[in-house]
């Protein structure tokens, strides 16, 4: 018998079977049937859902390889022999070779193959989402989807996201232009809820020609709530846990000429250390520090909350004025070291944490600016909805 990868003249096709012709010396025809999910010469085929099936059989052997280099792709037989699939997802736009052989009750084999490629990436899209699976997030962490190609069917594609607590709390999909798709409750999330969304994109066709390929579950849990409000009046931020007042730390926000942003900001990144270049956020050569400490950011157009050991030691600025070029400077010390009031804060806070700004001469952030949506009435927020 020529090899399962091996195609013939007789023609190996995703839903083959040996072909007795029912002569007197033939053998009767296997009854086990075998299908290919992708089939024969197809292209676009799914990178997740692909595998091989058999009815009124068992399979015996499945091989796939990447056709060309002859590369072996793992993959495993169920327990009762009725289906096959891939260890891990497969890659987009190759092509790959599945050759498969089951037999039936009466021990009669059957066969099938298939050539196919899979989706591309130019014809398909992935969305790149926060938190990740099994993170701890402050209460204030909203699901956030970035596409990598346009979205012009946002209703198939928000269609195919679910959200859910177990809190219960009903949560919105919002699309910021065409390639981000937030998802919030209308207050905040309650302490200690779990939150599963599930990504069944694959094959949702999200613009012309262009198809998803993701298909998970990921899930999320939400630590304590934390709310930090700080007041530029006073230079202070007061840090609610829970809903007690656990600390009170003197800052020194942006100064006149470099005002703070007002508004509910949500920590998205924290850093022990990090460099922080004014050219970066057009403020050309006025700064660059090699090792802030202690840095948590707040929006994506530059916005932290951070360590600041450059400060005169002379004349702390520290719950008396503003100093900086819009961020939030706590007192610290070179090298992310010592008992500091930044250490503290970066110690206990999660990413999805509030931060809330009051008091500035700024203008409110915009709630695109980072994981701001917080910043939208409701009723704004659900406007964007299209589930």
């Amino acid at each position: 018998m020529v090899g399962a990868l091996t195609l013939t003249a007789c023609g190996g096709s995703a839903n083959a079977t040996s072909d007795g012709k029912g002569g007197k010396d033939s053998p009767k025809t296997s009854t086990a049937k075998i299908a290919i999910s992708a089939k024969d010469g197809s292209t676009g085929a799914s990178i997740n859902a692909t595998g091989v099936k058999v009815s009124s059989g068992k399979l015996t052997d499945v091989k796939m390889n990447v056709a060309g280099t002859g590369q072996a792709v793992a993959g495993t037989i169920s327990a009762d022999g009725s289906s096959w699939k891939p260890k891990q997802q497969l890659e987009r736009g190759t092509k790959y070779q599945i050759g498969a052989t089951a037999k039936d009750a009466d021990g009669r084999t059957a066969a099938a193959n298939s050539i196919f490629t899979t989706v591309s990436s130019a014809n398909s899209f992935i969305g790149t989402y926060t938190p990740d699976n099994g993170a701890t997030v402050g209460a204030g962490m909203p699901v956030s989807f970035t596409f990598d190609k346009s979205i012009t069917d946002k209703k198939a594609v928000q269609s195919h996201i679910t959200v859910n607590s177990s809190s219960g709390q009903q949560v919105v999909g919002h699309w910021f232009g065409d390639r981000r798709l937030d998802f919030r409750p209308q207050d905040y999330w309650k302490a200690g809820s779990k939150v599963t969304m599930k990504i069944d994109l694959d094959g949702v066709e999200g613009a012309k020609g262009v198809y998803g390929v993701q298909k998970k579950a990921v899930s999320f849990t939400v630590g304590r709530s934390q709310v930090s409000t700080i007041d530029v009046n006073t230079q202070t931020m007061t840090v609610v846990r829970d809903g007690k007042t656990i600390k009170s730390v003197p800052i020194s926000a942006g100064s006149a000429q470099h005002t703070t942003y007002n508004g509910q900001m949500v920590i998205s990144e924290k850093f022990v250390q990090t460099r922080m270049n004014g050219s970066t956020v057009g403020f050309g050569g006025e700064y660059d520090i090699p090792d802030v400490p202690h840095a948590m950011r707040l929006t994506s157009s530059g916005t932290f909350i951070h360590g600041n050991y450059w400060y005169s030691k002379g004349n702390p600025p520290f719950g008396r004025q503003g100093t900086s070029h819009g961020c939030i400077g706590l007192a610290d010390v070179q090298g992310a070291q010592g008992d500091t009031s930044a250490k503290w804060f970066f110690d206990n806070s999660l990413v999805g944490d509030v931060v809330i700004v009051k008091n500035s001469p700024d203008t409110t952030v915009s709630p695109d600016n980072g994981l701001n949506g917080w910043n939208m009435s409701w009723s704004a927020w659900t406007a964007g909805s299209v589930g």
